[in-house]
């Protein structure tokens, strides 16, 4: 991606903060410490591209790379105002180092405050590299032209239930509704409608999958350095996901990749009806500096399991990962089904709460239908510009 990135003429920058392996919706790594929000530097920018957003957010560039394994393109574009769209499973190259991510969950793009920036860099990167094990299906016309389009009339389901937890704040409820009123003054058809899916195991099956491809990269990090993995090489919570991966069986992992097909068929059914599903990118506001990190009692748990033998204790890991699914999507829980789906969905700035917060609207589109999205953002972006809509710095 970054050779078809090179070849479109950006100037590469630098590169913008993390959080360890990309695995959480936060950016408030041990390394390098806490990325604020430019909107409240109070508030996280969300993750787990985000330094990218805050970047981008901040005015320093107009785009910047991002990845999204559960999130984390359209969380960090909710959470700064900015457009963010993750493309369809197999849109973009992940080669030449790897055929897929996080058994394809993982695709990338950039956050940006325009569409049409997005459009083109999506244009500029887009198709298969050689070996890719699956490609999405081939597009009608670059999208730099689809957003010249008109969107059409729409049919579009909302729900704002939150997907894989409990409740919606009531500021991205508000969100919601207000994108739906200007739906349906932009002529669409605005449905309620949720789409059929079981909660608890969806939720156990992605950090199933998340937790075994985090024990292959730390093995990959210990070939490449020579040295055997070490829990003082990274952070409590990454070592615990790596150890939690180390002790899964591979029938529990194939497990967790049959029930999340099963729901990508019904996804897909469901979407039959509809041309796009509408939600609240994320369930709550940006939260707090800090107040996502393992509180002290986790670290002290945490900290007992580091030098335990997966084997040893692997029930125990197993019962607290199921744990970790009932309390780690609470503020991010509507983007990663979409990643397990492989559908392309995208977050669209057209909100601002008292608190002078922004906060996203997420639209999905059925797979390959990455077109439809980039139509409506550009016509919403149009009838309500956000280009200018900046934090106070």
């Amino acid at each position: 991606m970054f050779a078809r990135f090179k070849r479109s003429g950006v100037v590469i920058v630098g590169k913008t903060n993390t959080p360890e392996l990309g695995l959480v919706a936060f950016t408030e790594p041990a390394l390098h410490g806490a990325t604020y929000n430019p909107w409240n530097l109070a508030h996280t920018p969300g993750g787990s591209s985000g330094g990218s957003a805050a970047a981008v957010a901040a005015g320093i560039v107009p785009l910047a790379h991002a990845g999204d394994g559960g999130g984390s393109i359209r969380i960090p574009a909710s959470h700064c105002g900015l457009f963010g769209l993750k493309p369809s499973r197999g849109r973009m190259p992940m080669g030449p180092d790897e055929g897929e991510s996080w058994h394809g969950f993982v695709a990338r793009l950039v956050v940006s405050r325009t569409v049409r920036d997005s459009a083109a860099m999506f244009d500029a990167t887009e198709g298969p590299d050689e070996g890719a094990p699956y490609v999405a299906p081939a597009l009608a016309r670059p999208m730099r032209e689809e957003i010249e389009r008109p969107a059409g009339k729409l049919r579009i389901a909302f729900s704002a239930r939150a997907l894989l937890a409990e409740r919606t704040h009531p500021d991205n409820r508000a969100a919601l509704e207000d994108a739906m009123r200007l739906c349906r003054e932009l002529g669409h058809e605005v449905v309620e409608a949720h789409p059929p899916i079981d909660v608890e195991p969806l939720r156990v099956a992605y950090l199933t999958v998340v937790a075994a491809c985090t024990a292959g990269v730390v093995d990959q990090f210990a070939a490449l350095t020579g040295k055997r993995a070490h829990p003082s090489q990274y952070e409590p919570v990454t070592w615990f996901l790596s150890q939690v991966g180390r002790y899964l069986s591979g029938a529990k992992v194939e497990g967790a990749r049959s029930t999340i097909a099963r729901t990508t068929r019904k996804v897909a059914a469901f979407m039959r009806d509809y041309d796009v599903f509408a939600t609240p990118t994320c369930a709550t506001p940006p939260v707090k500096i800090g107040e996502l990190l393992p509180k002290p009692w986790e670290l002290l748990a945490l900290g007992a399991l580091k030098h335990a033998s997966p084997t040893v204790v692997g029930p125990v890991l197993e019962k607290s990962l199921f744990a970790l699914a009932e309390t780690s999507f609470a503020a991010t829980p509507n983007t990663m089904l979409f990643n397990m789906t492989g559908q392309p969905a995208m977050s669209v700035p057209l909100f601002v709460n008292a608190q002078n917060l922004p906060i996203g609207t997420q639209f999905v589109a059925r797979y390959g239908d990455e077109a439809t999205l980039f139509r409506l953002a550009a016509q919403l972006e149009a009838a309500r510009p956000w280009k200018d809509v900046l934090p106070q710095l």
